[in-house]
């Protein structure tokens, strides 16, 4: 099978084509003919050795397509079904091997496409607005990187919960894009600082909630913009990791601070379930809008990563297979 794999850490450029043969599915396990892969931050982790894997390995954390062989044990599959998957490595290839315990089937009414721009980012929107900081009508929130892949999910489900939703972007077209998206207003990091605009926006009430991408440029300012027993939930690094920190940090306003995972959110079928689950429901009905950026061929994963890494995308990145 053709896949993509790593063998040194580094840049795009260690990201090679290979002829390596198809993997054979263990007790418990299935192969998945893969359609399509999602390409996501936590891909340029592992590439750059941020978080370190064992090598050579093939990278990619979410993908669709259908089964082809299941192993011994396996019953809740059949061959030829439509399925898909998140927080599984090995998804840039043309064919991955899946726990059965982490594939969920994929109703006629949902994509390939959309399966695979939402099975990682659109169950991260969903666990951080229903389950981290469950969100309410009488909260405000704001939303680093708001036009992102995770953002423009995230500020839906945020507004589902009818909260009142902030969001950071970086242009004045993204700021149209999460208006449009259900965010009540837009903060445009490059010409006014965070918290600045977090004190005009709330007049001085300041937040319940951050949900911050970002990391090392953004943790400073979204401390800054938490009301007292505030919470920061710090779920990704674009920018870097955050350096090490005085807790003594937090006793300002007797903050909080968690680094969820989505793993942890889905380790139980029932979560798993659920928030795939509302996800297909949402598309289906045509309550949850799923923008793709762009899609690359697999031979085009270093100018698929590129692409996210340069912070200029909206919306998901996808690799054809």
């Amino acid at each position: 099978m053709r896949a993509i794999r790593i063998h040194e850490h580094g840049g795009p450029e260690v990201l090679t084509v290979e002829d390596v043969p198809a993997p054979e599915p263990g007790p418990g396990q299935v192969r998945v003919r893969v359609r399509v892969a999602g390409v996501n931050f936590i891909d340029i982790y592992h590439r750059s050795g941020l978080y370190p894997m064992d090598r050579p390995f093939i990278p990619g954390q979410e993908g669709s397509g259908e089964v082809d062989a299941v192993g011994d044990g396996v019953d809740s599959f059949a061959g030829g079904e439509r399925v898909a998957w998140a927080s599984i490595t090995g998804s840039y290839a043309e064919y991955a091997i899946v726990p059965a315990s982490g594939l969920v089937r994929l109703p006629d009414s949902v994509s390939f496409e959309l399966a695979a721009a939402v099975m990682l980012q659109g169950m991260t929107a969903h666990y951080l607005a229903f389950s981290t900081f469950p969100l309410g009508p009488d909260h405000r929130c704001l939303i680093h990187a708001a036009a992102g892949g995770v953002g423009l999910l995230l500020v839906q489900m945020a507004k589902r919960q009818k909260a009142t939703v902030y969001g950071t972007v970086g242009s004045n077209e993204k700021a149209d894009r999460i208006r449009q998206a259900g965010a009540d207003a837009a903060i445009l990091y490059r010409e006014e600082a965070v918290d600045d605009a977090v004190l005009r926006l709330t007049d001085g009430k300041k937040l319940h909630v951050v949900y911050d991408s970002v990391g090392q440029s953004t943790f400073e300012s979204s401390l800054r913009s938490l009301r007292p027993r505030g919470m920061l939930v710090s779920f990704g690094q674009s920018s870097g990791p955050i350096p090490p920190f005085n807790l003594r940090a937090l006793a300002g306003g007797s903050l909080y601070v968690t680094r969820p995972k989505l793993g942890d959110y889905i380790a139980r079928p029932e979560e798993l379930e659920w928030r795939s689950g509302d996800l297909f429901r949402w598309i289906a009905a045509g309550e949850l809008d799923v923008r793709i950026d762009s899609t690359f061929a697999l031979e085009r994963v270093a100018d698929a990563q590129r692409r996210i890494e340069s912070r200029e995308s909206s919306g998901k990145i996808l690799l054809t297979i």
